[in-house]
């Protein structure tokens, strides 16, 4: 496998595990020594600034996870040496892949305790925010967590849901849950709101932006508004919503998603910038940041 030591740093991230030769479950040989001293830098320099923006608005689960699972090591993790430690605490394993793999054997992954990872990490010049998940993303972001009991059975759960909403054909709504949890979620903890999210984790700028902006909707979880509420993939979000739990977040997935998955089938969707009725809105947003974003109208005079 090629190394990244010839690639300038100021190039847009080349994903150079793109072609790696792939097992049937899609995962990959990390190859960690592969990784050149500008990559390990890289995590290191990424590490460092996310350790001192998510003091005091991550979650303590998650700060707690970061150090037991020793994620400060200097460089990229192996990670096989990073599953031996988390699977002695919940039984999970990571696992290498070259990028985003089908949904089929991403839930299956999901449901047998296997979270797949990206093996390449990002560029000088995505360094406050990419869309593509990275090794820094994947790890930094969503693998602590993972040693949360709690937690980590509602990871499992939402494999096994997924494979079951790819059978109803309700995957969109499905990918909601995660999106909105999973990804950029905010929890209640000791009387203020924090950081779950690995999209928030994994990105200095938006884990200033979720909770000390005044442009985003802050609203109270609801499963249901939840998953008939629409996203964005290339911007930060324009509504966070905050669960009082992982105990409840577990609960909500346990349940049967059938008559809900019914009820969608029929919903409207919800724009993410609409509050609506029975919404526990916490914070009413400005939508400042993205009004200042949008293209001015032509002078047509």
């Amino acid at each position: 496998m090629a190394t990244n030591a010839a690639v300038r740093a100021d190039e847009p991230a080349k994903n150079r595990y793109e072609n790696a030769p792939k097992n049937p479950d899609f995962t990959i040989d990390q190859d960690w020594n592969s990784y050149s001293p500008d990559e390990h830098g890289r995590w290191d320099r990424l590490f460092a600034r996310s350790q001192k923006v998510l003091q005091g608005r991550a979650c303590n689960d998650f700060l707690e996870a970061v150090k037991a699972l020793r994620l400060s090591e200097s460089g990229v993790p192996d990670m096989r040496r990073l599953s031996d430690r988390l699977e002695k605490i919940t039984g999970w394993r990571v696992v290498p892949v070259a990028g985003l793999v089908p949904d089929d054997v991403f839930f299956d992954h999901l449901a047998n305790k296997r979270f797949p990872t990206g093996a390449f990490i990002r560029s000088e010049k995505e360094m406050e925010y990419l869309e593509q998940p990275d090794i820094f993303h994947d790890i930094f972001g969503h693998v602590p967590l993972l040693a949360n009991p709690v937690y980590s059975d509602f990871i499992q759960a939402y494999g096994q849901g997924g494979q079951r909403a790819l059978k109803l054909g309700r995957l969109a709504n499905l990918a909601r849950l995660y999106w909105y949890t999973v990804e950029f979620g905010l929890i209640r903890e000791a009387g203020s709101v924090r950081i779950f999210g690995a999209g928030i984790m994994s990105s200095t700028a938006e884990s200033l932006f979720a909770l000390d902006d005044h442009s985003p909707h802050r609203v109270a979880f609801d499963l249901e508004r939840v998953m008939r509420t629409s996203y964005i993939i290339d911007d930060f979000q324009k509504i966070y919503f905050v669960i009082d739990s992982f105990e409840q977040l577990l609960k909500d997935c346990y349940e049967d998603f059938g008559p809900l998955y019914e009820r969608l089938a029929d919903a409207s969707t919800i724009e993410p910038h609409e509050l609506v009725a029975g919404d526990e809105v916490l914070h009413r947003g400005t939508l400042e940041y993205f009004r200042r974003k949008q293209p001015k109208a032509a002078n047509n005079g």
